[in-house]
C-alpha cells in the first residue's frame, strides 16, 4: 500500500501526496502545416452522413432499440495498450494514443463516412452513428521523434475540439506538437491547439469553419447498465461505431501524466525502461495505488513534477484500442456520456501494442465539459484541494482492528478545507459528495474533479461513529 497524499497545502501543492499536477495549459505553437487546399466545411446534416443509400434521418423508419446481444461490444476510446507485469488480478493497465516512432503520422484507413446499406432494418444505433457520425473527428499529431493518431469530439460550431492531453501531447514526448484533424467527410483542417489539463487528461484544439457539435449529457444521472455507443479512430480507423453498456460509475484510476515538458525538449517523464519516448500508463490491482513506494508517502512536489494523476471514471464493457483515445462514449439519445481515456490489460504483452479485454474506461461528460470550457474561457481549468494525506486503509499498519475500507487520513494542513472542517489524523474518509470512498485513490480523483472553492461534504469515521462535514475546497497549484 503506498501513502496517497490527497491534497496540497493551498497554496503550495508540493506536499500533495495525490501526486496529481496541476499545470497550466501549455503555451503551444500554433501548428505551422499549411491547411490543405481541399479543406472546407463538411455539411452539418445527418443524410451527409450515408454511403450505400441515399437515406438520411428523415427517410429512415424509426429505429428500434438495441437488443440485448451479449457479443454486443462498445469500442471506448484510448490509446495502445503496452503491456507489463505486476502483481495482481488485472495487473498493468497501460495506454498510449495510436503512435509511432516517426515524425510523419499516416493517413487514417478506413471509410470516410458511416455507411448504411439497408435503411428500412436500421437500429437505434444506426440513427445514433448517422447523427453523432459528423461530430466526432480523427487527430493527427506529431513532434520531434514521434507520430500519432487519436479522437476528438467537436465541442462548438465555431471548431472547438476536446481531446485527451496524452493524444496531444503524445504522452507527453512534445510540448510544440503538429496537429491535423480529419473529419467525418474525409475533410482535413489544420488545428491549434487551445490548452492542456493534465489533471484531467483533456485538451481543448481548434480548426477553422462552422460545424457540427455534440450535446453534452448528464453523466450523474447514468445508470449501471445503461446503453453506450462509441464512436473514434481505433487504429486509425475513422467513424467506427460500437456498443456496449455502462459497467460500473464512480471508479477511480491512476495514471502517469502526460504533461508537456516544460523546456519543449521532448523527454517524457516515463519512458517505460528505455523502449519507447511514450508514456505509458500504468493502472494497478487491488492493493497497490500505483505509486510504488510500499504505503512511504513520496517526497513533497509541486503539480509540474507529480508524476501520476487520478481519475474519476465510468467503466465499460466496450473494446477499446489504440487511436480511441479522446473519443465519445453516447447514450441512446446519441449525447456524450463520456470521453474515451483508457483501457485495463492483462500485462502480458512487453512490446508493440494490445487490445481490449472488456475493461474500459472515459471520463464523465459533466467534469469534461467543465474543464473543457474553463480552457476555453480562461486558458486553464482549476482542481479542488482537501489539504490532507490520505492512504488506503488496507495498507494504514496504525490500523489494527479494520472495519471498513476507505482513506486513511494521515497529517492534515494547517489551515487547509480538512483542518478547518474538523477532519484530523486517524479518520478514515468514507464518503465524498455522497458517493462512496473505498481507497485513497478514490477520494483523491473526487477532490480532483471538483472546482477550486466549491463546496463539498465529506464522510468519516473515528472511534466507530460516522460524521459527515461541509468544506470549501481549496486550489490546487
Amino acid at each position: 500500500m503506498t501513502d496517497t497524499p490527497e491534497t496540497d497545502k493551498p497554496e503550495d501543492a508540493a506536499s500533495d501526496a495525490d501526486s496529481t499536477t496541476d499545470i497550466a495549459p501549455a503555451s503551444v505553437a500554433p501548428s505551422t502545416t499549411p491547411p490543405p487546399a481541399a479543406a472546407t466545411t463538411p455539411a452539418p446534416g445527418v443524410s451527409a452522413a450515408f454511403t450505400g443509400t441515399t437515406a438520411d434521418a428523415s427517410t429512415a423508419p424509426a429505429p428500434h432499440k438495441k437488443s440485448n446481444t451479449a457479443g454486443l461490444v462498445a469500442a471506448l476510446a484510448v490509446g495502445a495498450l503496452i503491456g507489463g507485469v505486476s502483481g495482481a488480478g488485472v495487473s498493468v493497465w497501460a495506454v498510449t494514443s495510436n503512435m509511432n516512432n516517426r515524425t510523419t503520422a499516416s493517413a487514417p484507413v478506413g471509410p470516410a463516412t458511416i455507411t448504411v446499406n439497408d435503411a428500412a432494418n436500421a437500429t437505434k444505433i444506426t440513427a445514433i452513428a448517422a447523427t453523432a457520425g459528423p461530430s466526432v473527428v480523427t487527430v493527427s499529431v506529431s513532434g520531434d521523434s514521434a507520430a500519432g493518431t487519436g479522437s476528438g469530439v467537436i465541442l462548438t460550431e465555431d471548431g472547438y475540439i476536446l481531446t485527451n492531453t496524452h493524444v496531444v501531447t503524445l504522452d507527453g514526448e512534445t510540448a510544440h506538437p503538429t496537429i491535423s484533424v480529419q473529419s467525418y467527410d474525409g475533410h482535413l483542417y489544420t488545428a491549434k491547439l487551445i490548452g492542456t489539463d493534465p489533471i484531467t487528461d483533456l485538451a481543448v484544439i481548434k480548426i477553422s469553419g462552422t460545424f457540427q457539435p455534440l450535446e453534452f449529457a448528464d453523466s450523474s444521472k447514468l445508470n449501471v447498465g445503461d446503453d453506450a455507443v462509441a464512436i473514434g479512430a481505433p487504429l486509425g480507423l475513422s467513424n467506427t461505431v460500437t456498443s456496449g453498456i455502462v459497467s460500473a460509475l464512480n471508479r477511480s484510476i491512476t495514471v502517469s501524466s502526460s504533461a508537456a515538458p516544460q523546456d519543449g525538449t521532448g523527454q517524457t517523464p516515463n519512458d517505460n525502461n528505455g523502449s519507447g519516448p511514450f508514456n505509458f500508463w500504468e493502472f494497478p490491482g487491488p492493493g497497490d495505488n500505483g505509486q510504488g513506494n510500499n504505503g512511504q508517502q513520496q517526497a513533497p512536489q509541486s503539480a509540474a513534477q507529480q508524476a501520476n494523476i487520478f481519475l474519476p471514471v465510468i467503466q465499460t464493457d466496450a473494446a477499446i484500442n489504440p487511436g480511441n483515445s479522446g473519443g465519445a462514449l453516447l447514450d441512446l439519445d446519441g449525447k456524450v456520456i463520456g470521453i474515451n481515456v483508457a483501457i485495463a490489460g492483462t500485462g502480458s504483452t512487453t512490446e508493440g501494442q494490445s487490445g481490449s479485454i472488456g475493461v474500459g474506461f472515459a471520463i464523465p461528460s459533466n467534469l469534461a465539459k467543465r474543464v473543457a470550457f474553463d480552457i476555453i474561457n480562461g486558458g486553464k481549468a482549476t482542481h479542488g484541494l482537501l489539504g490532507a494525506t490520505v492512504m488506503d486503509v488496507m495498507g494504514d499498519s496504525a490500523i489494527t482492528d479494520k472495519t471498513v475500507v476507505g482513506a486513511s487520513v494521515q497529517s492534515v494542513t494547517d489551515g487547509g478545507a480538512a483542518q478547518k472542517a474538523g477532519i484530523r489524523k486517524g479518520d478514515i474518509v468514507t464518503g465524498f459528495n455522497g458517493l462512496p470512498i473505498t481507497s485513497s485513490t478514490d477520494l483523491t480523483a473526487q477532490v480532483r474533479a471538483a472546482e477550486a472553492g466549491s463546496q463539498a461534504t465529506v464522510t468519516y469515521v473515528r472511534g466507530g461513529q460516522s460524521t459527515t462535514v461541509t468544506v470549501t475546497l481549496g486550489e490546487l497549484k
